[in-house]
């Protein structure tokens, strides 16, 4: 694909498969992502429909491959073997399907990581094979990086031979003519008045032409074809004009005997050079936009030490093996220095762990029993066993690599612009070509030149034929179609790299026009660990059974605030899991509290409203406390046990670091900062005074803090939510832009447009900037783009040739063109050394 214009014609191809429910092109990275109903049509169906739109195309995965792996069989497979292998593998559990290759020796099978995995399979096909078959992973390159790199060697290639015949006919017809000695050999007649010097121009330039820039050819006519001429046409015309007018001057001279003929050959094949040249750099730019995910791939390690237990768990042995042949509850060993290849959990040995290389946290974790470690992180200094429970596919890394590339897959939609433009450009500016040599031509045929304008080797016709090529070489649709989607996929890969998932161009666009931005308190204001630091019981009782009977309670709910109140309730009890009494007619009010029947009694948690909901007395003493634990920016919970209050629970969360200087950055970045949350107003309102958020909503509920996210929006701002749990998860939906703690809820990361892997305020602050300045170059693009062809194609239609005898020559004309593609690629490219606002160094400096 050249421009916009051939992604919407595949785009179009796509969608107008039956069973195809959306299709998505990108133009940037060459790819198409297309939800459709595999019982009404296939994948290779798919990819039938985009070739018959007039362009090549590989399968790289289908949704339902997303566990699958390629083995390489090393010995004879009969028609007896195959059928034998074919059973014992569709036997096991959780294999979904079997294709074996017989002529490539390649088995080919997708399952389901959590019921096989492929060292079973692998043992399971050698044993089939009664020992006389050996299996290995296929070595196999991906097939998109196979494709980049088959399409520069192929730009490269004829790039150098299309130099090889374009140098002489250059200086055939620019050099040599300046010489003397050589100009008069070259000006020899051949035929009448045709001489050695155009015959040697006309048999260099025809490969060129015809051979090298056959792809031009093929690429315009089924383009034409589907009734959307792109940049192939423009080429394919004005590269022909020069060649075809240039064969008629010179036959014309060979059949004359007083016709001096002005030929255009170098013309025609320095432009196929020139765009040779620029598609070349374009695809080696283009390639470097998605260097982000291909460091991520490379994360992984190569081999893994599994090891061997025997049947009472002690370790008998251990052996390497390639890391893809890692199974679910494999326990692996992770020296220092070395690489987790897997997602698990630390079942023996303590060590700090760099996850930088995933989450962006620069400072080690330390990591001991029972701890998570994400696959791809460096283990630094003691030993690790780790169990793994995430292989493959379902890894962190692989979840990662797939959200990076379905970002990069989406548009933004100020691509629509270019769209639109892309639509008419390619006629416009054939239509332009063509008056632009129809005025030259009748302004020197009615009017007529002064001697002084025309070169003494030319006549009217010929000047106007070179401005009207210079036309349609000039113009550049390339440029317009990649302003966005290159800028887009540097920006989400930088953003990856850095902690920060931008779920693609609409998020992106949006982060930028942020003004208001709306914080959740508990785990995203503060660490979201909270601790209880005072008890005041109001009723003479033992305190292990007044929390045995609260921790009853909480202990169904999922609030961080009720886990506090749990853990702190483990510590009245020696052993690790204790048991607590069963609780009956659950009832958890989201915001509020819990209500359940313990034992005999009916026991209610919960804030000061829920206990007045329920018609249960709130004592001025219990009141007072309640103000007391309020201003040190504490939450007081009330415990009442059958209508009556008989304690308060305080509990703290501490505020995050930095949070201070987070907010008062924003506000420098003229965003507006409010506080929404569930708590207390008295402790909302100590914890805005100390983070420094005026503006305070408290005791809201979800649905409460979505409506006030749409009254927001609703008085002109563009709002941003940022938050971490499922309370926040209508906000998060809600909002222009939601922004998920990476530590939160699966449900919230699930909503959000932007997920904060580090858990970290200060990434705020980066996703916005970073928005920003991608749309900086986003804009800088267009500009440039079109700025290039609104002031570029009037100076190559002549504009400047009456009063200045200044004009463009077509292969000038070419080199621009090729030149302003591979300028916008390369300053998206800056991006790539985005760095981040001061305020998110200051932990590091």
């Amino acid at each position: 694909m050249t421009c916009t214009s051939c992604a919407n014609t595949v785009e179009s191809a796509l969608q107008a498969v039956p069973g195809v429910q959306r299709a998505s092109v990108a133009l940037a990275i060459e790819e198409a992502e297309i939800r459709y109903n595999r019982r009404v049509v296939a994948a290779i169906q798919l990819v039938n429909a985009v070739e018959e739109s007039g362009f090549e195309a590989i399968l790289v995965t289908a949704g339902e491959d997303r566990s699958r792996i390629d083995l390489k069989v090393d010995g004879i497979l009969n028609e007896r073997s195959v059928m034998i292998v074919k059973s014992s593998v569709q036997a096991l559990p959780g294999v979904e399907d079997i294709k074996i290759d017989t002529e490539l020796q390649k088995i080919t099978i997708s399952y389901k990581p959590d019921q096989t995995g492929p060292r079973d399979l692998i043992e399971v096909i050698e044993s089939a094979g009664s020992g006389h078959i050996a299996v290995s992973i296929y070595p196999e390159a991906d097939g998109r990086e196979q494709h980049r790199n088959g399409e520069i060697t192929q730009y490269r290639q004829s790039f150098l031979w299309s130099l090889l015949f374009t140098i002489p006919v250059f200086l055939t017809s620019m050099v040599f003519m300046y010489i003397p000695g050589l100009k008069e050999g070259l000006d020899k007649k051949v035929v009448n008045m045709m001489s050695i010097g155009e015959l040697l121009r006309w048999i260099l330039s025809t490969p060129v032409q015809f051979v090298i820039g056959r792809k031009f050819y093929t690429g315009a006519y089924k383009a034409m074809c589907h009734g959307s001429p792109n940049m192939d046409v423009l080429i394919a015309l004005g590269t022909n004009t020069a060649y075809f007018y240039s064969v008629y001057s010179v036959l014309r001279a060979a059949t004359s005997e007083n016709y001096m003929s002005t030929d255009f050959f170098e013309t025609s094949s320095m432009l196929i050079s020139f765009i040779l040249l620029g598609k070349y750099l374009e695809i080696l730019a283009k390639g470097k936009t998605s260097e982000a995910i291909a460091k991520l791939m490379d994360l992984a390690p190569e081999t893994a030490t599994v090891l061997m237990y025997d049947k009472e768990g002690n370790v008998v042995s251990e052996k390497e093996i390639d890391s893809r042949l890692i199974q679910k509850n494999d326990v692996i060993k992770v020296i220092p220095g070395g690489k987790v290849a897997s997602d698990g959990f630390v079942i023996w040995g303590q060590s700090h762990v760099n996850e930088s290389m995933i989450t962006g946290e620069s400072r080690p974790v330390a990591k001991r029993k029972g701890d998570t470690v994400i696959g791809g992180t460096v283990n630094e200094n003691g030993v690790l066993h780790v169990r793994a429970t995430f292989v493959g596919s379902e890894s962190a890394l692989a979840q990662i690599v797939r959200l990076v590339e379905s970002a990069q897959m989406a548009k933004a939609p100020v691509q629509k612009f270019a769209d639109q433009i892309s639509k008419v450009f390619v006629p416009l500016v054939i239509l332009l070509s063509f008056l632009t040599w129809l005025t030259w031509f009748l302004a020197g045929r009615f009017h007529g030149y002064p001697s002084s304008w025309i070169p003494s080797s030319m006549d009217s016709f010929q000047l106007a034929l070179q401005f009207g090529i210079s036309v349609m070489v000039i113009a550049c649709p390339c440029a317009l179609g990649l302003a966005t989607p290159t800028a887009v996929m540097v920006a989400t890969g930088v953003g990856a790299s850095q902690g920060v998932l931008i779920k693609g161009g609409q998020a992106l666009e949006s982060a930028q026009k942020v003004d208001c931005i709306v914080f959740d308190k508990t785990g995203t204001l503060t660490i979201g660990k909270p601790i209880v630091v005072n008890t005041r019981l109001f009723k003479n009782m033992v305190l292990r059974e007044f929390y045995d009977y609260v921790a009853a309670a909480e202990v169904n709910s999922e609030h961080p605030l009720a886990k506090a109140i749990v853990e702190h309730a483990k510590n009245f009890h020696s052993e690790e899991t204790h048991i607590w009494p069963e609780a009956r007619d659950f009832i958890s009010v989201t915001g509020h509290g819990v209500k359940a029947k313990i034992s005999d009694k009916s026991v209610i948690v919960g804030n000061k409203s829920f206990m007045l909901s329920l018609d249960i007395d709130v004592p001025v003493e219990a009141s007072e406390i309640l103000m007391e634990e309020e201003e040190k920016a504490h939450t007081g919970i009330i415990v009442a046990m059958d209508q009556e209050i008989v304690g308060i629970i305080s509990v703290s969360d501490p505020i995050k670091p930095n949070a201070h200087e987070v907010i008062s950055y924003l506000k420098s970045m003229k965003v507006e900062c409010i506080m929404v949350t569930g708590d207390n107003w008295g402790t909302a309102k100590a914890i805005g005074k100390e983070v420094g958020i005026e503006n305070i909503i408290a005791e809201a509920k979800p649905e409460q803090k979505a409506e006030k996210v749409k009254e927001l929006q609703l008085s002109g701002k563009t709002v941003a939510m940022v938050g971490d749990g499922i309370n926040d998860s209508p906000a998060l939906v809600a909002a222009n832009v939601g922004m998920a703690i990476g530590a939160g809820t699966d449900v919230a990361i699930e909503a959000a447009d932007i997920v904060l892997m580090k858990s970290n305020l200060e990434d705020v602050i980066t996703a916005i900037d970073l928005s920003r300045k991608a749309f900086f170059r986003i804009r800088m693009n267009y500009v440039w783009a079109l700025g290039y062809n609104i002031i570029g194609i009037p100076i190559a239609a002549g504009v400047l040739f009456p009063s200045t005898r200044f004009r463009l020559p077509p292969w000038v004309a070419g080199a621009a063109m090729a030149a302003s593609s591979v300028s916008v690629v390369c300053w998206s490219l800056l991006l790539r050394y985005y760095k981040r606002p001061l305020i998110t160094q200051k932990r590091q400096t």
